[in-house]
């Protein structure tokens, strides 16, 4: 197999001779050069070692002392290092070059394209001209690494990286190694590709594979809803016009929330001592007409 065969992939060469700017390698027919900047020690001639082999800028044939996690038919995750909108986005493979992901593999909505310190997985794929650009790993390949989920993992909480976004949902891989959908309806806003996102799951299928929901617990929600309604009454020197029999165009207008919701939250502070309602109106208490918890 020739040097150019091997592009994307690692061989064990030779040192043929040195020079001001690096090394000579040889597989006893081609030579390439180990840059100085892609060396991480100092060799000898006649030393053998293991590189990968990639294209400079100019097209030609170079050698990296340093190993990358992925490689042709090789995935791993990756970090995002630029984003290029004529081109694409830039990967860190770990040595010197970078490596392009062009933006024919992109989602066509920019707005979702990984930003710097996302996480893609990814491979190498070497094109007709012997140049390297990472690929996103499929569906299929994703599924080859996925772990099964079992019932217990029901309502867990868990974070991943998503992999792959459309219109109707996003897919996503958690720190567990489960693969996992994301229904549009189950998130405020469609995440980038490669972003780090938490939740939980909602439904295990027979597969073991997830259905996961990006949305707050209910409980996180009735917090929040109960913090806006605590706000808006300080603002108000502690009296507002609303209560639990206020029309719902009335409490959406002014709280964006839903009547039920509303409801909730009034309900959650009232428990807490933290408020109480007299005709038509909602009071915030002072701490000293508090009961003590």
């Amino acid at each position: 197999m020739s040097l150019s065969e091997k592009l994307g992939r690692t061989a064990l060469l030779k040192v043929a001779r040195k020079s001001d700017f690096g090394l000579f390698l040889t597989d006893g027919e081609e030579d390439v050069l180990l840059h100085t900047n892609e060396a991480k020690q100092s060799y000898e001639e006649g030393d053998e070692l293991e590189v990968f082999l990639y294209t400079d800028s100019h097209g030609r044939i170079a050698a990296a002392d340093t190993i990358p996690t992925i490689a042709v038919d090789r995935y791993d995750w990756v970090p995002v290092t630029d984003v290029n909108p004529g081109l694409g986005v830039f990967l860190d493979i770990g040595i010197q070059k970078e490596l392009l992901l062009g933006e024919e593999d992109l989602p066509a909505h920019k707005g979702v394209w990984p930003k710097q310190g996302d996480l893609l997985y990814a491979t190498i794929r070497v094109n007709r001209n012997h140049r390297l650009y990472a690929r996103l790993a499929t569906d299929k390949i994703i599924e080859e690494i996925a772990v099964k989920a079992g019932k217990k993992d029901f309502n867990k909480n868990i974070q991943g990286y998503i992999y792959r976004t459309a219109k109707v949902g996003s897919w996503i891989y958690t720190s567990e190694g489960f693969k996992g959908f994301i229904h549009e309806s189950q998130r405020d806003k469609e995440p980038r590709l490669g972003e780090r996102v938490e939740g939980r799951i909602i439904d295990v299928k027979a597969d073991g594979t997830v259905n996961v929901s990006l949305l707050k617990r209910k409980q996180d929600l009735m917090d929040q809803d109960a913090e806006t309604v605590l706000a808006y009454l300080a603002s108000r020197n502690g009296a507002m016009p609303y209560w639990d029999k206020s029309l719902p165009e009335e409490i959406s207008e002014r709280f964006q929330m839903s009547k039920a919701a509303f409801k909730r939250a009034l309900g959650k502070l009232i428990k807490e001592d933290m408020i109480y309602q007299e005709e038509g109106w909602t009071y915030l208490k002072k701490e000293e007409d508090r009961q003590p918890k």
